[in-house]
């Protein structure tokens, strides 16, 4: 294969990354010149993409053919990860953690400069928010991923503009490092108000022998649920549940020592 060859098929993988990119937040289905707007790529090179991508089952039409939604091929192989990283087990924990304290219990990967929602569950069911992404910045869940992140991922500049979602969003880089400095030195993460008015969450973080936060348990609720006084009763159950999913999720070889 010659060099141009090889930049040109290059560019078609990443071109076919970004459209399945386009549906990342949860939104509704869009058509192929919706796709080549938000990646300024023309009518007909949008066109093939999303055919090329509907015929391998990664997208899929709806009846009148004009919009696309992501499709079973997708779902497969996410299944296929879900359970390669032993998260099925998850569930048991996370609904005893619920259940034990009474406020939603989420866990969460980073994924960029968000954290992913994995899995949730409340103290009626499995909590709609999965599958969502959060940004790092306001969430008690991307300050434990930031707290504790491998070498190469800790550069908060790299999160680029931090944009507020409600006057208590930590919006400045230089308070943010401060704020994670703090959380790494007490252990846990706190959002109170600043992803969502009224939501007070606590999280901890999940790590690995080398001391980075491979994921992040929370705990979501209310500040009178969550209460000042009852914030170590919350904090001793997660951490409770972060270190018996730690011995779920994480192969042997990677677990700390407790």
């Amino acid at each position: 294969m010659s060099v141009t060859n090889g930049a040109k098929g290059s560019q078609a993988v990443t071109r076919a990354l970004n459209v399945l990119h386009c549906f990342r937040d949860g939104g509704p289905a869009l058509t192929a010149s919706d796709i080549g707007r938000r990646l300024g790529l023309t009518t007909s090179t949008a066109h093939r993409l999303v055919r090329t991508l509907n015929d391998a089952g990664f997208l899929v039409q709806d009846t009148a053919g004009a919009h696309y939604r992501i499709g079973p091929s997708v779902l497969e192989l996410g299944l296929l990860s879900f359970h390669q990283r032993g998260l099925h087990h998850a569930g048991p924990e996370l609904e005893h953690l619920a259940q034990t304290t009474g406020a939603t219990a989420d866990l969460a990967i980073r994924s960029g400069n968000h954290a992913l929602l994995l899995a949730g569950v409340t103290v009626q069911r499995a909590d709609p928010g999965v599958g969502l992404r959060r940004p790092l910045h306001s969430t008690a869940l991307g300050k434990v991923l930031l707290a504790w992140a491998r070498p190469g991922e800790d550069d908060l500049a790299e999160l680029g503009p931090l944009r507020p979602l409600t006057g208590r969003t930590i919006a400045d880089v230089r308070r943010l490092r401060v704020e994670v400095d703090r959380v790494r030195a007490v252990g846990h993460a706190m959002n109170d108000g600043e992803s969502a008015e009224g939501v007070r969450t606590l999280a901890v973080p999940l790590l690995d022998r080398a001391g980075h936060a491979r994921y992040a348990l929370a705990l979501r609720s209310t500040p009178e649920v969550i209460t000042e006084a009852r914030i170590p009763w919350f904090l001793a159950h997660a951490q409770g549940c972060a270190r018996a999913l730690e011995v779920l999720l994480l192969p042997p070889a990677e677990r700390r020592h407790h």
